[in-house]
């Protein structure tokens, strides 16, 4: 089985890429593969921060990398958090504190309407790019629900489960996932 390095040291993101391309490839983290630098994420759209991480891995390592740089969007705070998603409040990976900033600035928002947006690219060892898109929809909820997944999972209430993903079992959230939806997405280009 081919291995796939992926730029990123998310647990949680890397074990829904496991899990969703577990049939496909050996999917490791550029960590696992020796690569530790810190990869500075200065794009403005989710497709030039996962383009930055898989270039450089892919260079550094010369094979082929995927990236997946993915985020919430709020129709209400004009699409914020956006790119910004996990340094929402300030500090980078603070899921808490991203979390309750988030639920403080929908305060008194009638519409809760929102979308998880994730852009996987991979950029192969010739240099040559390969983008897949995906998205999900639901609203945000007004308080936490389940322990599942990482992120805002608690507080996003999918459409299509009906229930928040911290509530879906692994399972669940990977088939209807914008992660899940940009790796499918990706696939059909290859």
């Amino acid at each position: 089985m081919k291995k796939l390095v992926v730029a990123s040291e998310n647990k949680g993101k890397l074990k829904e890429i496991k899990e969703i391309l577990k049939d496909k490839y050996e999917v490791v983290s550029m960590g696992e593969m020796g690569y530790n630098q810190e990869i500075v994420e200065d794009g403005e759209t989710f497709f030039e921060n996962a383009l930055i991480k898989a270039k450089t891995v892919a260079t550094a390592l010369n094979m082929d990398a995927l990236a997946d740089d993915s985020g919430l969007c709020v129709e209400a705070l004009d699409g914020a958090p956006g790119v910004y998603s996990a340094r929402y409040a300030g500090g980078h990976g603070d899921d808490k504190a991203n979390r309750d900033l988030l639920l403080k600035n929908l305060e008194g928002k009638e519409c809760r309407k929102a979308k998880f947006v994730s852009s996987i690219v991979l950029v192969k060892a010739d240099g040559s790019v390969v983008e897949g898109l995906g998205e999900t929809h639901g609203t945000i909820g007004f308080k936490e629900e389940g322990t599942n997944g990482f992120g805002y999972d608690c507080i996003f209430i999918s459409d299509d489960l009906g229930k928040s993903f911290g509530l879906a079992s692994d399972e669940e959230k990977n088939k209807v996932s914008h992660r899940y939806r940009g790796l499918i997405d990706l696939l059909s280009r290859l």
